[in-house]
């Protein structure tokens, strides 16, 4: 009967979490890339891949970017080469890899009472992991990179462990340093140190880690990028070292972002991140916290996780430049304590529902169409969608990041004086303006520009000559 029971919970468990992986291909498939972060990184690995130009990302032809390693672009970008540059396409690495990470912790299932999708379902159904299974950002590519190191780092201290778990910690701090750089070392290595210094295994960590050869992996991994990095667009090592780890880290004005804004938040958001966006686990997870606090420190394996947990909103709890994906490397160490706990948990199926019941919901409301006005004003695309595509298309003053994908690059910024100048042609174009802009245009030629579409925000427009 046990033996039943366990295969009926893990084919019921397993249909939940296919499921999950389903409805967010669907979205994948049918939500186009949003203005500024996705869109952005959407167009850099379109041009990566028209281009060619695998070393220096660019934001614009012959513009760097270099806010962030290409780990990231360098993905989407194969994607697109491979299949396309459909949506679904440039996002379907990022689906792969938190599904494979969702997978993979089946390992850490506790004892045989449990169903091996369970630490799956749960990390799947946290609302900011299942965000980022379909989201163009660098944030994926870190979390994968600390998930390797952290759990390549409890293999190798295992008994009889095999040695490439220790390699496998030293590869996930190389690949950290092409998805988003230092900050790799600095979420992996404190919450190392602190569990080793408490559960007295630094002598054990020192001996059983391939310190040499994987060092030398690391370095193998990441350095070669950046050295042609540099070589290839001088000034990047300054920007992105200084700037990017220093400056925005210390100072919310920070004046020298070339690429976004300074993110204004109050002290400790971070935390409300945690609590908001890991919705309904957090709860859970402050609850063990609570009732469990004894338990976590006895466990090496629980403590492990809660240093793994914890140490990510506490570093970033003192700076006001951070964006609540900052909290995704939480998502996975929660989630195996909760699983670790399942047995003990009371309302566990109210919390499953409530998670499992949220993408549904979504899903259904995305079929019905009521849920695309809320989204349409964040894209260019169902502008461009409206255009003829042998038509020039320009945007008044600035060009969106998800105008310049959807056009494959052919949008051209211009301003009034240039707009005044093109009016007086013979020729035919498109111009997308922001509302708040046509109110202010005081164009001559306004009269000559007729609305084809718009969103709560812009407006395309076509021109036609007086004959």
């Amino acid at each position: 009967m046990d033996k039943f029971k366990q295969l009926l919970f893990t084919h019921r468990h397993a249909l939940s979490f296919w499921i999950l992986v389903l409805i967010r291909g669907y979205f994948n498939a049918v939500l186009p890339l949003m203005d500024k972060t996705e869109a952005r990184y959407g167009e850099i690995s379109r041009l990566m891949s028209e281009t060619g130009n695998w070393i220096t990302p660019q934001i614009d032809y012959g513009l760097p970017f270099w806010a962030k390693p290409p780990l990231s672009t360098w993905a989407s970008a194969l994607s697109i080469s491979i299949f396309g540059s459909a949506e679904f396409f440039v996002r379907l690495p990022y689906l792969i890899v938190l599904v494979g990470l969702a997978l993979f912790i089946r390992r850490y299932v506790k004892g045989h009472v449990q169903s091996y999708y369970l630490p799956g379902i749960t990390v799947l159904s946290i609302p900011e992991f299942y965000l980022h299974a379909g989201v163009v950002s660098t944030d994926t590519f870190l979390t994968f990179s600390i998930a390797l190191s952290m759990f390549g780092f409890w293999e190798a201290l295992r008994d009889q462990s095999k040695p490439y778990w220790g390699y496998l910690f030293f590869a996930g701090m190389g690949i950290g340093l092409l998805a988003k750089g230092p900050i790799v070392g600095i979420l992996t290595l404190p919450p190392i140190f602190l569990w080793t210094l408490v559960t007295k295994n630094i002598q054990k960590a020192f001996f059983k880690l391939p310190w040499i050869g994987g060092i030398l992996l690391m370095l193998s991994l990441s350095l070669p990028w950046y050295i042609a990095a540099e070589i290839n667009s001088p000034g990047f090592l300054d920007y992105f070292i200084v700037g990017e780890h220093f400056e925005r880290y210390f100072n919310s004005e920070w004046k020298g972002d070339k690429y976004g804004f300074p993110k204004q938040q109050p002290l400790g958001i971070v935390w409300a991140f945690l609590i908001l966006f890991l919705l309904p686990w957090s709860i859970v997870f402050v609850r063990l916290l609570i009732k469990k606090g004894k338990d976590y420190i006895q466990n090496p394996w629980v403590l492990f996780l809660l240093f793994w947990a914890l140490w990510t909103p506490l570093f970033f709890t003192s700076s006001k430049s951070l964006i609540h994906p900052y909290v995704l490397p939480s998502c996975i160490p929660v989630a195996l304590i909760i699983s670790h706990y399942w047995s003990a948990l009371k309302n566990k199926r109210v919390y499953l529902g409530f998670a499992l019941g949220l993408p549904v919901l979504l899903f259904a409301v995305q079929l019905s169409g009521k849920i695309k006005p809320l989204y349409a004003s964040t894209t260019d695309k169902y502008l461009i969608e409206q255009a003829n595509p042998a038509t020039t298309i320009f945007s008044l003053d600035q060009k969106s990041y998800s105008s310049q994908f959807y056009t494959a690059g052919k949008i051209k910024r211009i301003d009034t004086a240039y707009l005044r100048q093109v009016s007086e042609t013979d020729k035919a174009f498109y111009l997308i303006v922001r509302n708040k802009q046509w109110e202010q245009l005081k164009s001559p030629y306004k009269n000559q520009l007729e609305l084809i579409d718009s969103n709560s925000k812009k407006g395309l427009y076509q021109f036609k000559a007086i004959p």
